[in-house]
């Protein structure tokens, strides 16, 4: 179903992928990008449980925007081995003002679509989601 204010269609492999993550652990990473020509989100790469988050931030590219959804695993002051999964709207300064406008537009609706999301992070660049973030949030 297309969203009134973008026309954005949601993949059902969005919320697949999404579920698996979430329930099985399938994936430390979920990419997810626009299709402007065919009006959807789609899948565009999985991150396998043993990618870092190096692996994760390397694959957001510099001058495009992307929504991508992290398994963030980490040990609180108590030692307790706890997880949170994030949402980051990726929207880098250099991204095409139109990419910015379509991906903002259409970020709640898609955000909605995959239930189960903790912690969601805006970023325009790389500081911006860096682990002392993913830290501080997931407390």
């Amino acid at each position: 179903m297309a969203n009134a204010a973008s026309g954005m269609a949601v993949h059902d492999d969005c919320k697949l992928k999404f579920l698996e993550l979430k329930a099985k652990r399938t994936y430390r990473f979920i990419v997810y990008k626009i299709e402007e020509k065919q009006k959807q989100v789609v899948v565009e790469k999985l991150g396998e449980p043993a990618n870092s988050y190096e692996d994760f931030t390397a694959s957001l590219p510099a001058d495009e925007c992307r929504y991508a959804v992290y398994d963030f695993d980490f040990v609180t002051e108590e030692n307790c081995q706890k997880s949170r999964i994030f949402f980051i709207a990726w929207s880098p300064d250099t991204a095409r003002v139109r990419s910015k406008m379509i991906y903002a537009s259409s970020k709640d609706r898609f955000k909605r679509e995959l239930d189960g999301i903790q912690i969601e992070l805006q970023a325009t660049d790389p500081t911006e989601m860096d682990l002392d973030v993913f830290r501080s949030r997931a407390n």
